[in-house]
């Protein structure tokens, strides 16, 4: 990998300045095991009037020939897809078999959807006289997080190809190897120069000139709710479209009917899927008051069967989290719950026995968790669970609506009619009934604070263009 340069224009090319070296970090051992080089605007500048001139063309090609693109891409994909895997694992911590099925694997599924997507997406509609037509939106400067860095790059990627925009991606600057290499990929399978540009850096100097450009037509940013403020104000002085995917604080309602050893079990496994960085992690569980000591119990049991251990090692659920800063924020929170009064249960402050270099978290179960806290309001971004109690059906809906987040929500029941009934209450852009398995079909986003409009398959495809009326086409001459 050319780890010191940027793709643009069809070629990896030198900083335009004096190179300014970033090392990256192996969050098992603590150690860099890679340089990359941080871009400046006028790396930015460069890049964007490349994806200009390449907008004149690839936004008119044929649909059949942005199909052919998509289905290279995801043969190339395909065959380095273990590459892909081992960069993820070393870059942001994730176990080895993890980081090939889900992280990578997810990159993989995305083109699959938004290839049969563009199989068949209506871009025109004759309306009376008038056409409808949706055309791309231009210029697409993409920021993405380090903690699904194939899931949020190609789904935001695939959809803008099938769309015809060209596009500059800024990858975390935490874990880029993966975005290296997803350069790597797409200048095999032949987009075509100026298609798909990337320059490495920080948000407060590349993200900030991407999102200020008056060349970038549309700015998709997938992080934190904090960053995601700064990127829309950025781009508020040249009215671009601003598109976020940010944070969230997702609840988690058992209803009384439920298997509650099946159902805690499950909820505690899914909070702690990729060490608890997802942003839609359900980490609040609520539990009916008369069975919260129970609940307590199982999810302590369940949290205790967990393994921490570097993401090379033998079969560890769980690797570490991505970076020192990420630990820190994890121990703070933890420190609160234990001020603050929640009972724990699991886990709790500090590395687990046996590890003392990583940045490893023990898995941590905290029951007896009021509203307030700061642990039942805050995004921790690690394997923490809060157990909160419920009254009745309308206090758990009430309560977990009390957030400034709207990422994502679970119910589990016995019966599915009361689940799907206590779904439609639920402020979220996602309601997971009973543990379904993952859909790239499914339209992706949140309410509130956790963003604005949706990725994956149509609904993704959809936030990449523009709508034109042209009316008095089907007039008679």
């Amino acid at each position: 990998m050319r780890t010191l340069q940027f793709f643009i224009d069809g070629a990896w090319v030198d900083p335009a300045g004096p190179i300014r070296r970033l090392p990256v970090v192996d969050p098992a051992t603590e150690e860099p095991f890679a340089e990359i080089a941080l871009g400046d605007a006028a790396d930015v500048d460069r890049a964007v009037r490349a994806a200009r001139r390449a907008f004149e063309t690839f936004s008119l090609v044929s649909r059949e020939e942005r199909l052919d693109l998509l289905r290279r891409i995801l043969v190339v994909y395909r065959r380095r897809i273990n590459e892909m895997g081992e960069a993820i694992s070393r870059e942001m911590g994730a176990p080895l078999p993890f980081a090939v099925s889900n992280q990578a694997g997810s990159g993989a599924a995305h083109l699959q959807t938004m290839i049969r997507t563009l199989e068949h997406f209506a871009f025109e509609e004759l309306r009376g006289s008038t056409l409808v037509t949706r055309e791309p939106i231009g210029v697409v400067a993409m920021i993405t997080p380090w903690n699904w860095p194939m899931n949020q790059i190609v789904c935001k990627v695939a959809p803008a190809l099938a769309a015809g925009c060209t596009m500059v991606l800024k990858p975390s600057e935490i874990a880029p190897m993966s975005a290296l290499l997803f350069a790597e990929i797409l200048q095999e399978a032949g987009v075509p120069a100026g298609v798909f540009n990337l320059v490495n850096g920080d948000g407060p100097t590349v993200g900030e000139a991407l999102a200020r450009h008056e060349g970038v037509d549309m700015v998709s940013f997938t992080g934190s709710t904090r960053a995601g403020v700064a990127v829309a104000k950025a781009a508020a002085d040249t009215i671009k479209r601003v598109h976020q995917e940010l944070g969230g604080k997702s609840a988690n309602i058992l209803l009384p009917d439920v298997d509650l050893t099946e159902a805690v079990t499950r909820g505690v496994a899914e909070c702690f899927g990729n060490t608890g960085q997802s942003c839609n992690a359900p980490t609040r569980m609520f539990v009916p008051a008369e069975r919260e000591d129970e609940a307590a119990a199982i999810a302590a049991r369940a949290a205790a069967r967990f393994r921490v251990g570097a993401a090379p090692g033998e079969g560890p659920v769980l690797g570490p989290v991505v970076s020192e800063a990420q630990f820190g924020k994890i121990q703070d929170l933890i420190e609160s719950g234990l001020r603050e009064g929640a009972e724990l249960v699991a886990g709790g402050p500090g590395r687990p026995d046996g590890l003392n270099r990583g940045w490893f978290v023990r898995p941590t179960v905290f029951a007896k968790v009021s509203p307030e806290m700061r642990i039942a309001r805050e995004e921790i971004f690690g394997p923490v669970l809060s157990i909160v109690s419920y009254e009745n059906e309308d206090e758990a809906v009430r309560l977990a609506n009390d957030t400034v987040y709207g990422l994502a929500a679970y119910v589990q029941s016995a019966d599915l009619d009361r689940a799907r009934a206590l779904s439609r209450r639920l402020r979220a852009g996602n309601v997971y009934l009973n543990d379904p398995a993952w859909d790239t079909g499914a339209p992706f986003g949140g309410y509130k604070q956790s963003g604005n409009g949706r990725e994956y398959a149509e609904f993704g495809l959809a936030e990449f263009l523009e709508i034109k009326g042209i009316v008095g086409w089907g007039a008679a001459p």
